[in-house]
């Protein structure tokens, strides 16, 4: 079963391997494969708890605007369609 890790549990365990803790002890104590956690590091490496969060409401922001942009775009093709047929 897959288990989520919240951003502040991904930093702690980053702050581990920084401290000197393998990787490899990391992933069997915390029960993750490699793979997430070199993705982490590369992810979040180097960063604190706030800047975690500001990057995550970041994501989620331009989530949103992809949605508005690609709803808009198909208001205006639809739009246009109507316009050709008059």
């Amino acid at each position: 079963m897959k288990r989520r890790f919240s951003d502040e549990q991904i930093i702690g365990i980053l702050k581990e391997h920084e401290a000197g803790m393998s990787a490899k002890d990391l992933c069997r104590r915390h029960g993750m494969s490699d793979a997430s956690f070199y993705k982490w590091k590369s992810k979040y490496g180097g960063m604190e708890i706030s800047e975690a969060k500001r990057l995550r409401d970041l994501e989620d922001e331009n989530r949103r605007l992809k949605k508005l942009v690609a709803n808009l775009s198909l208001d205006k093709m639809a739009l246009e369609e109507v316009l050709k047929k008059i």
